[in-house]
C-alpha cells in the first residue's frame, strides 16, 4: 500500500531510543519531554493505484527516512513539522502474504515529538486512533512493469496498470514495481490516504524519453470498448482538455446546424408557399447535416426554376417609344 498508519503509541522512550533520539536533537532531551510511537511507512503489497515497492526499496528506504520530518497532508511549510523519525527498520510479520501471494514485508518506524502545550491534542488525536492514517514522500530511479520487466520511465511497454494478462500459464494483474529509491522527503500525517495528495509522492525525476503515455483518444476508444482504465495525472489532465476542446467543437457544431435549418426552412416557404413553416421546421428538426444539406440543394434547384438568375451584366433591351415617328412615304 501507499498509505501506512500508526501501529503503536508507546509514549515513553526507553533508553536505547532516547540516545537515538539524542543524536538528532539540538540539547539532550529527557524521557518525560518526548512522546514516541511507531508508524508503518509502507510496504510490499499492491497499492489502490496498481503499484508496490521492490523488497529491494523497502530495505534502501530504511536508512533514508531516518531523520525525516513528519508534516500534515504533504506540506512543505515549517511551520507544519510536527515530528521526527528516529529509527526504522524492515519487518516481515510472519504468516502474511500480499494479494498477489508473495510474503508479506514492510517498512517500520520509530518516531518522536516533543510533549509541549501545542502537541497535547495532537498526542491525544494519536493515542485515540484519530491520527493513525500516514503516506510518504520519496523519490525511485525505477518503475519496473510487473509483466514483462520493463523500466516505463526508459523504456517503451504496452501493458497498462491493473489491466489483467495470460502469462506463465496464469491470469496475472499488471502493476508498476517501485524500485531503487534516491532519496526519503518526508512522511505525513492524512485523512484520506486514497486521495491523489496523500498518497506517495513518487518523484521519478520526470518523464522518460520512453514513458508510456496514452493519448486522449486512445483513452476514449479503451472506455468505448468497455475496457477498464488506470490514469496517471498527465494523461487525466490531457483527457480533460481534450474533452473541453470537444465540447467546445460541439458547440459551434450546434449553432451552424441551427442556422442551417432555418435557411433549408426559409428556402422551403419560398418553394412551397403553401406549406406551414412551423410545420416545415419540424419536419426538418431530426434530419442529420447530410440530409439537411440535400434538402437545402433540392429547394434551391426548385428555386432556380421557378425564378431563375439573371446576369447583371446581360445588356438592356432598348425600350420602345410610345409614339413611333410616321414614316415618310417612299416615291418611285
Amino acid at each position: 500500500m501507499k498509505e501506512g498508519f500508526i501501529s503503536d503509541a508507546s509514549g515513553i522512550p526507553n533508553q536505547q531510543e532516547l540516545a537515538a533520539i539524542n543524536r538528532l536533537s539540538r540539547r539532550t532531551l529527557s524521557a518525560d519531554e518526548v512522546f514516541v510511537f511507531s508508524v508503518v511507512l509502507c510496504d510490499n503489497d499492491i497499492d489502490r493505484d496498481f503499484e508496490r515497492f521492490s523488497e529491494n526499496a523497502l530495505s534502501a528506504m530504511q536508512t533514508l527516512f531516518v531523520g525525516k520530518t513528519g508534516i500534515f497532508d504533504h506540506s512543505m511549510k515549517g511551520r507544519d513539522q510536527v515530528a521526527r523519525i528516529f529509527s526504522c527498520e524492515v519487518e516481515k510479520p510472519g504468516g502474511q502474504t500480499t494479494h498477489d501471494g508473495r510474503p508479506y514485508v514492510r517498512l517500520k518506524a520509530r518516531a518522536y515529538m516533543p510533549v509541549t502545550e501545542k502537541n497535547k491534542a495532537l498526542i491525544m488525536e494519536i493515542d485515540s486512533g484519530i491520527k493513525k492514517e500516514v503516506s510518504v514522500g520519496c523519490a525511485v530511479d525505477r518503475v519496473v512493469c510487473s509483466i514483462c520487466g520493463a523500466d516505463v520511465k526508459h523504456d517503451r511497454c504496452e501493458h497498462r496498470k491493473g489491466s489483467v494478462y495470460h502469462t506463465n500459464g496464469a491470469d496475472r494483474v499488471c502493476c508498476h514495481v517501485l524500485d531503487h529509491p534516491t532519496d526519503a522527503y518526508e512522511w505525513s500525517f492524512v485523512a484520506v490516504p486514497a486521495q491523489p495528495a496523500a498518497g506517495v509522492v513518487k518523484a521519478y525525476g520526470g518523464a522518460g524519453k520512453g514513458e508510456n503515455v496514452l493519448q486522449p483518444q486512445t483513452i476514449v476508444k479503451s472506455l468505448q470498448e468497455g475496457k477498464s482504465v488506470t490514469l496517471t495525472a498527465k494523461e487525466a489532465a490531457a483527457l480533460a482538455d481534450y474533452v473541453q476542446t470537444l465540447q467546445t467543437q460541439a458547440e459551434d457544431g450546434r449553432r451552424h446546424r441551427d442556422a442551417l435549418v432555418k435557411e433549408v426552412a426559409r428556402l422551403g416557404g419560398l418553394a412551397q408557399a403553401d406549406m406551414d413553416p412551423a410545420l416545415l421546421q419540424k419536419m426538418l428538426a431530426p434530419l442529420g447535416y447530410e440530409d439537411l444539406c440535400a434538402v437545402k440543394d433540392a429547394f434551391t434547384k426548385q428555386l432556380n426554376g421557378l425564378f431563375p438568375p439573371r446576369s447583371q451584366l446581360e445588356p438592356a433591351q432598348p425600350a420602345q417609344s410610345a409614339q413611333q415617328p410616321a414614316c415618310e412615304p417612299f416615291l418611285i
